[in-house]
């Protein structure tokens, strides 16, 4: 039986938590930008920005609980799933093909030749979110073709189990499930250096801690209603969302300086956030950053790997290679928003009608 078009209506957005995620995802490209300006997080100026995925962990487990805990058992698990999926997936299998197309088009680097008997893998582990961690050249990435997509592996995961067993858990579980992941996220901060973790192989269950956390407290964020009402609109969410990415790295302190970040400053942003409103041009404008936020994360970084190949074959002078960053940034967000204007928004229309 199909749910009511009732129960499929979208809810209100948060305009100002838009903004913010879009903010967001802005910092995450120009991070990996400067990870191959600045190989050294020392030198970078926006070294803490990989923890933007903590963020979006954070704000999606408050997003999903407002949009479907009071209608998850009318609307049901699969069809959550579905429309989850129809949300997310379209632009992950867009870009493994674009990703296979870049890595083997790069004009500044023939590395795909190494892997040619790996494509149909590495296509198959991109457009699946199976992982396949191969490329050794290019850090042992889960998803080489678009490695953002391992953050996306681990949302899956969360929303699944948000379905089946966070949408009925008693809040005196919650609480004791928030502590238990904050103690792995801290275990994970210490056993590395720093949170920046679940991308590789090697770090795999690093992203489960950070998941298992921050979807937890954006959750826990809307089912106490620990909203902050502010006045000042997106100005200071974003600014002190910025200034969290614009930590210095440093090295012995970063175990510490990350858990911090992720269980004190998100979760407490996300309520900024939700308290705040928008209003005329920064409410257009909030609204703006909020649809390119996903697909300006989804889409750029097979472009990283062309800067990467680029800047190994040339080694261009820091001007030029800061140059080349600010530019890329503001044409991938341009790009980004061709892309869901003209793809993915169609797309994921076609299938919800059809679907769901």
């Amino acid at each position: 039986m199909n749910p009511s078009n009732e129960l499929l209506r979208t809810r209100q957005h948060f305009e100002v938590l838009d903004g913010m995620r879009g903010v967001a995802a802005i910092a995450v490209v120009v991070f990996h930008f400067m990870e191959i300006v600045a190989p050294n997080p020392v030198d970078s100026f926006i070294s803490h920005a990989y923890l933007a995925v903590d963020f979006f962990y954070c704000l999606s487990g408050f997003v999903v609980a407002y949009a479907y805990d009071s209608r998850l058992k009318d609307l049901g698990a699969w069809t959550f799933l579905k429309l989850r999926l129809i949300r997310l997936h379209p632009l992950v299998l867009f870009m493994a093909f674009v990703g296979l197309l870049v890595f083997i088009t790069d004009p500044f680097s023939d590395l795909w030749k190494k892997y040619s008997a790996d494509l149909g893998y590495l296509l198959g582990s991109s457009a699946l979110m199976v992982p396949y961690a191969i490329v050794k050249e290019r850090y042992n990435n889960l998803f080489h073709l678009n490695p953002p997509t391992w953050s996306l592996f681990w949302e899956y995961a969360v929303n699944i189990f948000y379905a089946l067993v966070l949408v009925r858990t008693r809040r005196w579980m919650l609480w004791i499930l928030l502590l238990v992941s904050a103690a792995w996220l801290c275990f994970e901060a210490s056993r590395y250096g720093n949170v920046g973790v679940g991308w590789s192989g090697k770090t795999f269950w690093g992203g489960a801690a950070r998941v298992s956390f921050s979807f937890l407290a954006g959750l826990m964020v809307y089912r106490f209603r620990l909203l902050i009402r502010l006045k000042t609109g997106v100005v200071l969410p974003a600014i002190l969302l910025l200034l969290s990415f614009l930590v210095p790295f440093s090295p012995g302190y970063n175990q510490f300086i990350d858990p911090v970040l992720v269980i004190a400053v998100f979760p407490l942003l996300v309520a900024i956030g939700a308290g705040s409103a928008a209003k005329g041009l920064m409410a257009r404008i909030c609204n703006f950053l909020g649809e390119i936020s996903y697909p300006l994360y989804m889409v750029h970084y097979p472009f990283i790997w062309l800067f990467m190949s680029y800047v190994e074959k040339y080694k261009p002078t820091l001007p030029m290679m800061l140059g080349i960053t600010a530019a890329g940034t503001v044409l991938l967000t341009g790009l980004s928003y061709v892309v869901l204007k003209k793809m993915d928004e169609p797309f994921r229309k076609f299938l919800k009608k059809k679907f769901v």
